[in-house]
């Protein structure tokens, strides 16, 4: 796995929390970090030397350098012993931070930037690095509370098998238990096969639960026995996935999900409970894909 962080920045509050949090990620995973801030022209399918002129480019150009340079600052001063650098590269934010993607351990970005309107939940870069990063994301939303455990939403699907690994590892760093919850109800529980084929439709009382505990435990089973040192509290909840998992976020330092589980239709990239935490969890979230 690379030993790099990256972390987008462009000037605002957002990405400066996303600095401070991309450099202890970096130490506590002995890594190198990335400062990166994509640049493009304002005046795009034109020659520059007719439109802009020379001065008005280099102020433009001096403009990034200097977000770059203010973000390895903050960095340095977070984690003064991680190897930090910085660089400007050409494009837009959310092609060049999924292109960094394909060779960083992890991708932090602020949950909105400059751009768009401000009433908005979350930014464009932010929604697009989920749904196509290469490597998992985590978009700081907030600074949480550093005491709290990693909450992990456990479905059963390969995602979110990559995202229970994820919590244990993120666990195992920071030295705190993990929260690994599981919500379900009868609209989106597998039905077990009926115990009489004449009777197709029916189930014993407890079946479902039963099921979806036996789901709880084969999903953690593996994984526990990789990190034996991290306290793992199994918690199963009849309930909305998306609004139970926004409510555990609350005594979270950071939440974990798969990027899309069991339901929904397979084409898409980022399911309806990664879209709901993303913009309504109150810390950090981590976004895994299979």
């Amino acid at each position: 796995m690379s030993d790099v962080v990256v972390v987008g920045v462009d000037g605002s509050d957002s990405a400066l929390d996303a600095v401070v949090w991309a450099a202890l990620e970096a130490e506590s995973r002995k890594a190198s970090l990335r400062v990166v801030h994509a640049f493009s022209w304002p005046v795009a399918h034109a020659s520059l030397d007719t439109v802009l002129p020379q001065p008005m480019r280099a102020r433009l150009r001096d403009a990034a350098d200097r977000l770059v340079d203010e973000g390895v600052e903050r960095a340095r001063a977070a984690a003064p012993d991680v190897d930090v650098s910085g660089s400007v590269l050409p494009g837009d934010p959310s092609s060049v931070l999924e292109a960094r993607s394909r060779e960083a351990a992890l991708v932090v970005v602020g949950s909105r930037g400059l751009g768009g309107f401000g009433g908005l939940l979350l930014g464009s870069t932010a929604a697009a690095l989920a749904a196509h990063g290469r490597c998992p994301v985590l978009v700081v939303r907030q600074l949480a509370d550093p005491t709290g455990p990693v909450l992990v939403g456990v479905d059963g699907s390969p995602a979110g098998a990559e995202a229970v690994r994820f919590a244990l590892a993120e666990a195992a760093r920071r030295r705190v238990p993990v929260v690994a919850l599981h919500a379900w109800t009868t609209w989106n529980a597998p039905i077990p096969p009926p115990p009489d084929a004449a009777q197709p439709y029916a189930n014993e009382p407890g079946e479902l639960a039963a099921a979806e505990e036996r789901l709880l435990a084969e999903a953690l089973a593996g994984h526990r026995e990789r990190y034996p040192d991290v306290r793992v509290e199994p918690r199963l909840v009849h309930g909305p996935t998306r609004q139970t998992l926004i409510e555990a976020s609350r005594t979270a330092q950071l939440t974990v999900v798969g990027s899309r589980g069991r339901g929904g239709f397979s084409g898409l990239l980022l399911g309806s409970v990664s879209q709901a935490l993303l913009h309504h969890a109150y810390g950090p979230v981590a976004v895994v894909r299979a």
